[in-house]
C-alpha cells in the first residue's frame, strides 16, 4: 500500500529533515530554501537555530545571485565556505550582510529536477574542511528532501511555499523554557550569574546584582529586549554584538556607559539555547576607545542592527545591477519582501512624465491609468514627493483620501510609501511600495526606506545610461552583421551570433556568406579583439574589405593579404583573426586560408569528424606583407564544414585542444538534418549554464549536389 503525501506531511518532513541535518552535522544554524521556478527565486522555507529576523535579508534569493545557496543550485554541487575571509573573497555581497566569523555549507536539493538548497552554518572553531561523513550526511539529507518533494508532485499535491519562513527550535533534549529552567541553563554556562537571553534576545533571567548594575527593576526587564527597554543600550553597535554571538556561537564582549558615567563590561556566552551575559563594572573611567554613549530623548532612534545589515545587503545588490529591468527585478525580489510590501511601481522621468518601467502586485488596468502621469501630477503623491524630494507615507486609505481622494480607490491598496528618486537635485523617478492592509511606518522603517531610495536612484540612473548605450551598440552591430544569408545552390547554410553575457552584449565577431557567380561562393568568419563599439566598428571595416575583395574573384591568400594591408594602413590598434573559405562547385574543391583563426571542423559523409589542418598566417593588422598559405580539400556531397570563433571552445581552466576534441565529438554525434537545430545543440552543450565570457559566431555549411551550370 503506497502512502500519500499531503501538504502538512511535506511540511513536517522538511522540518524533521532540517533539524536532523543540524543535529547530525553539529551545525548551529540550518535553513531550507525551495526554488520557485516561475520566478527563478529561492525562497526561505524553514530556519533552525536563529530568529527569523536574522534571515530577513536572505528570505528571497535570486537563482542567479552570487550567493552560496544560489550557486549550489546553479552548479549542482556542494558549496563550502570555511571562514569569513573566504566568504569575503568568494562572496563579497553575502559577506557584507553576514559579517560574522562562521563556516558555511550550501548543498543542492536535486532529484529529477532542482528543488532548492540546504544551508548549514557552524561556529568558526570547527575544522576548516568537511569530513567525508559530514558530506555524506548532508548529501543524504538533500536526497531525502528531494524524494519527499518529488513524491508529493507525482501524487498531484504540489508544494505551496510558506508566506513566512517557519522557525524551528534546535532539536536538543530539553523541556520548554521556563524561568527556573532559564536560571539552570545560565548556571551551566557561567559560574555565578547575571542575566540570560533567549535566541530572540529577550531577557529570560536577571539576577538582583544585574538589575542593580542596569539601573532597573528585574520585573520591568524580564521578557524585554535590552536595547528597547534600556535607552542607553539603544544603539546598533550593542545589538550587533548580540547578533554576532548568536550567529558565530562564539563569546563576545563590549563596553557601554550607563548614564551619567557608569561604565559596564558585557560578556556574552552563547549556545544553542540562548545567551548568558556577565555584567561587571569597569571602574568608573571610560575605556580607551569609548563605546557610543547615551542619546537625549529628542534624538531620532537609530535603525536596528538587522535593518542596517539588510540595507547594506540591498545596497550591495544595487551596485551589481546592469540594466533597468535588473533594477526592477532586484527591488521586486528583495526590497519588497524586506519591508513586507505586496505592491510595487517603479517609474522614471521621461519628457516631463512618469513612465512606469516595472511593477508588481497591480492589475494591468491600474498600471495603464497610472502610466504617463505628468511629473507635477496631483492625482497621486508621486508628483509632490518628486517636487519636494521628501518621501510620503500613508498608513491607511483614510490618510490618503484626505489629500488624494481618487488615488486610494483606484489601486485598492491600503498603505503606501512614495519614495522620490533624486540625484543631485535632479528627479530620476519614483518608487512606490504598497500594502494590502493598513501599515504603520515606524521611524526606523522610514529612515531605512529613505536611505534606500537614494541608492535606487543611483542604480536606476546608471541602468538607464547602460540601456541607452547598449541599444546604440546593439543597433550598430546588427547593422554590420548580415541580416540574412544569400541562397547558394549546392549549399545548406545556417549561422549564429551570441554576445558575451557580461559587458555590453557587443563584440567583434562576424561571419558572412558571399555568392561569386553561379559556380562559386565564399564563407568568412572572423574575430576582432575587444567587446566594445571600437571592435564592432573595425569588424564592419574588415567585413566590408573582405566582401569587396571577394567579389573581385581574388583567391583566399591574396584576399587576406589585401585585407591585412588595409588594416596595417589604418592601424586601429586592434588585432583580427579571420578564416576565408572559397567553394568552387565546378572543380568540386574548397580552398581555405587562415589569419590566426581557430581551425574549422570537417565532418565527412561517412561521419569522420576532425579539425582541418589549415596552416595559419599572422593575425590581420600585425605584420605588413604577411603571407597566408592556402589549403584545399575535395567538396563532396554531404560534407559539413563548421566555422566558429574561439568563444565556443575557449574556457578558463580548459585546454584548447581538449575543448576542440569535445566539439568535434559533439559535431560527429549531432543530427544534421536541420542545421539550425544542430547549431542550437552545439551551443547548449558548450555552455549549458548560458554564461559566456566571450562572443560566439558560428557558420555551418553542408554540401548537397553539384549546382546546375
Amino acid at each position: 500500500m503506497t502512502s500519500t503525501v499531503g501538504p502538512a506531511s511535506v511540511t513536517a518532513g522538511i522540518d524533521a529533515l532540517l533539524t536532523k541535518a543540524v543535529r547530525r552535522t553539529g551545525a548551529s544554524i540550518g535553513a531550507v530554501y525551495l526554488l520557485d521556478r516561475e520566478a527563478q527565486v529561492l525562497r526561505l522555507e524553514a530556519l533552525c537555530g536563529a530568529p527569523a529576523e536574522f534571515a530577513a535579508p536572505w528570505a528571497r534569493v535570486s537563482a542567479a545571485a552570487p550567493a552560496p545557496v544560489a550557486e549550489a543550485v546553479r552548479e549542482d554541487r556542494l558549496v563550502w565556505v570555511g571562514s569569513q575571509q573566504e566568504m569575503a573573497r568568494s562572496y563579497p555581497r553575502t559577506a557584507v550582510a553576514l559579517p560574522y566569523p562562521l563556516a558555511l555549507a550550501a548543498a543542492p536539493i536535486t532529484g529529477a529536477r532542482p528543488w532548492g538548497s540546504l544551508l548549514l552554518l557552524w561556529p568558526p572553531s570547527r575544522p576548516p574542511r568537511l569530513t567525508r561523513r559530514e558530506r555524506g550526511r548532508i548529501t543524504s539529507c538533500c536526497r531525502r528532501l528531494a524524494e519527499l518533494l518529488e513524491r508529493a508532485a507525482e501524487e498531484g499535491r504540489p508544494f505551496s511555499y510558506a508566506d513566512v519562513p517557519r522557525v524551528l527550535p534546535v532539536d536538543v533534549p530539553r523541556p520548554p523554557p521556563s524561568p527556573a529552567q532559564a536560571i539552570a541553563d545560565f548556571a551551566e554556562r557561567l559560574p555565578g550569574g547575571s542575566c540570560a537571553l533567549d535566541l530572540d534576545g529577550h531577557i529570560t533571567y536577571l539576577s538582583s546584582g544585574a538589575a542593580e548594575l542596569l539601573g532597573s527593576d528585574a520585573e520591568a526587564l524580564l521578557g524585554t529586549l535590552p536595547w528597547l527597554s534600556l535607552p542607553w543600550l539603544d544603539d546598533p553597535t550593542y545589538e550587533d554584538r548580540y547578533r554576532a554571538a548568536v550567529i558565530s556561537r562564539e563569546p563576545v564582549s563590549f563596553t557601554a556607559c550607563r548614564p551619567p558615567d557608569r561604565w559596564l563590561d558585557f560578556h556574552l556566552y552563547p549556545d544553542a539555547g540562548g545567551v548568558s551575559v556577565r555584567i561587571v563594572p569597569v571602574g568608573g573611567a571610560p575605556p580607551a576607545a569609548p563605546a557610543p554613549g547615551n542619546r537625549t530623548a529628542t534624538t531620532t532612534a537609530p535603525a536596528r542592527a538587522g535593518q542596517l545589515y539588510q540595507l547594506m545587503h540591498l545596497a550591495a545588490g544595487l551596485t551589481e545591477v546592469v540594466g533597468v529591468q535588473d533594477v526592477v527585478d532586484l527591488v521586486a525580489d528583495q526590497i519588497m519582501p524586506a519591508f513586507g510590501a505586496e505592491g510595487l511601481t517603479l517609474s522614471t522621468v521621461d519628457s516631463g512624465r512618469l513612465r512606469i518601467t516595472g511593477h508588481r502586485g497591480y492589475p494591468t488596468e491600474v498600471i495603464e491609468r497610472l502610466d504617463g502621469l505628468p511629473v507635477d501630477t496631483t492625482f497621486t503623491p508621486a508628483g509632490q514627493a518628486l517636487s519636494s524630494g521628501i518621501p510620503s507615507f500613508f498608513a491607511d486609505p483614510e490618510e490618503m483620501r484626505r489629500i488624494y481622494p481618487e488615488a486610494a480607490p483606484l489601486s485598492g491598496k491600503k498603505a503606501w510609501a512614495f519614495l522620490p528618486l533624486i540625484i543631485s537635485g535632479r528627479p530620476v523617478g519614483c518608487c512606490v511600495l504598497s500594502y494590502n492592509r493598513p501599515h504603520t511606518f515606524s521611524a526606523e522603517e522610514r529612515t531605512v526606506m529613505t536611505s534606500l531610495a537614494g541608492l535606487i536612484a543611483q542604480a536606476l540612473d546608471r541602468a538607464r545610461l547602460y540601456d541607452t548605450k547598449h541599444q546604440l551598440a546593439h543597433g550598430l552591430q546588427q547593422a554590420l552583421l548580415p541580416h540574412r544569408l544569400p541562397a547558394v545552390p549546392g549549399l545548406d547554410v545556417a549561422a549564429r551570433y551570441l554576445p558575451a553575457t557580461q559587458g555590453m552584449d557587443i563584440g567583434g565577431d562576424f561571419y558572412d556568406l558571399i555568392r561569386l557567380g553561379d559556380t562559386a561562393a565564399a564563407a568568412v568568419i572572423g574575430d576582432v579583439q575587444g567587446h566594445n563599439v571600437a571592435a564592432a566598428a573595425l569588424m564592419g571595416q574588415v567585413r566590408t574589405g573582405v566582401h569587396a575583395h571577394a567579389t573581385l574573384g581574388e583567391p583566399p591568400d591574396q584576399l587576406l593579404s589585401a585585407t591585412n594591408r588595409l588594416l596595417t594602413d589604418l592601424d586601429p590598434g586592434l588585432f583580427t583573426s579571420c578564416l576565408y573559405a572559397q567553394f568552387d562547385f565546378a572543380r568540386r574543391r574548397v580552398s581555405l586560408a587562415s589569419a590566426g583563426h581557430p581551425p574549422p571542423l570537417v565532418r565527412h559523409p561517412d561521419g569522420r569528424t576532425a579539425p582541418l589542418d589549415v596552416t595559419p598566417g599572422p593575425l590581420l593588422g600585425v605584420v605588413p606583407g604577411a603571407e597566408y598559405p592556402v589549403t584545399e580539400i575535395p567538396l563532396t556531397a554531404g560534407l559539413v564544414l563548421l566555422l566558429y570563433t574561439d568563444g565556443l571552445v575557449e574556457r578558463p581552466g580548459t585546454d584548447f585542444d581538449d575543448s576542440l576534441a569535445e566539439l568535434a565529438g559533439r559535431l560527429a554525434a549531432a543530427d544534421d538534418e536541420d542545421l539550425d537545430l544542430l547549431l542550437d545543440a552545439l551551443l547548449r552543450q558548450a555552455h549549458p549554464a548560458g554564461q559566456r565570457t566571450d562572443d560566439i559566431a558560428l557558420l555551418v555549411l553542408r554540401s548537397r549536389t553539384e549546382p546546375a551550370a
